[in-house]
């Protein structure tokens, strides 16, 4: 199906088409490029007009440039915009501009890419659903997640992200959602305000400008900073949702956690109601509450959405539970990972500390921890506080990569210290003899951490068919880990 033509594409940038051109979808990456692409050459960490020959070889419809890359024929299917990124923008108003569909944007300092996941597939069972993929949250991820909206799109699901004050506004400018969601505000990127947690809380509510009128803004009750929030909404002239255990709208009453799974009880308008995570934790069901307060706000079928929910499952990196067999010739030789190593805050490190103590385990509980990134001048000071996180009673051994955490390996109890190394990299030569079998093994840190490296680690001690069987095909069973 048609996604862009020329003749439209040309119109919403203003751009010059070099030869007619239909585009199915849009791409910034060689990569992962389809035949049929429009390919955007951004200038990101390097200047992609030198993959565009290499991008029309692969089969792309057409390149967006702002000129004619070397190498590639005049009369190759182009179109020429004066700066790539702003036509990148222009395309994504252009598609926002076309479609009926309801829109819902997400921020966050935590949980924001979870609880758009967890929306995508509830609203997928209620109409056609069009959702931003990976983390794609920021100035080129949003224009490029609304250019790639189909037409007759009728939900969208719109995340945005910061790492400074400004980005939010106008991401949600371009995006214009009838419901803006911040699932909490927490000291992430604190480095880049010089007001403290009360900016990061201003930021995030700048999603409220981007809302159409007569727009709906979702609310987390139970943070310090609500006031703030709610006061950005009020100007905006917002409907208001509050959700959280003290929430006004959709309270949570209650969370029950075991084997992974997590069953909440809820409230809104004075009916109860429950619904199930197939995620351990606290925080997820929050999440997963706020997910239902926008989702109705967005005319969504609650007890629909609700069982929708229970389909859900966390990517990798973000709180994904895994067993590992040790052993195929014993079942009780296993451990048990919780996959959270795609990034972390004090907030994200305490919620998966509960996670795991709240896991059941026959062996030790075991954390890998990594430095937590931009937190600012206070940095050391707060990985060195994760020590009285409340949890950490419950916690056997913590492990700790970087120079950020060697302060808290320095601030537990001399029984509680693991194996301090500055990389994962240098850590995980070190697994096999620190993990063994009935544990159960939290690995988080920021994502320049490299902690995927440890998961990797610990399910390679797994138990693997022996490649000369596979070949053969002897039919023994293989826990894939």
């Amino acid at each position: 199906m048609s996604l862009w033509t020329a003749e439209a594409a040309a119109a919403a940038t203003g751009g010059r088409i070099t030869r007619d051109w239909t585009a199915t979808g849009v791409s910034i990456d060689t990569r992962t490029l389809q035949p049929g692409d429009l390919f955007i050459a951004l200038t990101v960490a390097r200047d992609a007009h030198d993959f565009v020959a290499n991008a029309l070889e692969k089969g792309a419809s057409a390149a967006l440039v702002s000129r004619v890359p070397e190498g590639v024929p005049d009369d190759a299917p182009l179109l020429i915009v004066e700066d790539v990124q702003s036509g990148l923008e222009a395309l994504g108003r252009a598609a926002r501009a076309r479609v009926q569909a309801r829109v819902i944007g997400i921020t966050g300092s935590v949980g924001k890419t979870s609880t758009k996941e967890m929306l995508r597939d509830v609203l997928a069972t209620q109409g056609r659903t069009h959702a931003s993929v990976a983390s794609y949250n920021n100035h080129w991820g949003v224009p490029l997640t609304l250019a790639r909206m189909p037409a007759d799109t009728e939900f969208a699901v719109i995340e945005m992200g910061m790492n400074h004050p400004g980005e939010i506004a106008p991401l949600s400018r371009m995006a214009r959602p009838h419901v803006a969601l911040v699932t909490t505000v927490a000291e992430v990127h604190m480095e880049a305000f010089d007001d403290g947690i009360e900016g990061i809380a201003r930021e995030k509510a700048a999603i409220f400008e981007g809302l159409v009128p007569g727009g709906v803004a979702v609310v987390n009750d139970d943070i310090a900073t609500q006031p703030i929030l709610c006061a950005a909404a009020e100007e905006a002239h917002a409907r208001q949702i509050g959700f959280g255990e003290n929430g006004r709208d959709f309270q949570l009453l209650s969370v029950t956690v075991a084997d992974g799974v997590s069953v909440a009880k809820a409230e809104t308008a004075g009916a109860p109601f429950l619904f199930k995570l197939a995620s351990a934790g606290q925080h997820f069901a929050m999440n997963g509450l706020g997910a239902l307060a926008a989702a109705q706000a967005l005319g969504a079928d609650l007890a629909l959405s609700a069982h929708a929910l229970s389909q859900w499952r966390p990517v990798g990196g973000r709180g994904v539970v895994e067993r590992i067999e040790l052993d195929p010739d014993r079942p009780d030789a296993a451990l048990t990972l919780i996959d959270d190593a795609y990034n972390a805050n004090p907030t994200s490190l305490g919620a998966a500390f509960d996670v795991l103590t709240q896991s059941t385990t026959h062996g030790r509980r075991i954390a890998f921890v990594g430095d937590m990134k931009e937190l600012g001048p206070k940095e050391r000071e707060m990985h060195g506080a994760m020590a009285e996180h409340p949890a950490m009673a419950q916690i056997d051994l913590v492990h700790s990569v970087g120079p950020l955490m060697e302060t808290l390996h320095h601030a537990l109890p001399a029984e509680k210290q693991g194996q301090h190394t500055d990389t994962s990299e240098a850590m995980a030569p070190h697994l096999r003899a620190l993990v063994k079998a009935g544990d159960t093994i939290l690995v988080k840190g920021s994502l320049s951490m490299d902690m995927a490296r440890i998961v990797s680690g610990i399910k390679d001690l797994g138990w693997r068919l022996p490649e000369t069987a596979q070949q053969q095909g002897t039919g023994a069973q293989n826990p894939e880990t």
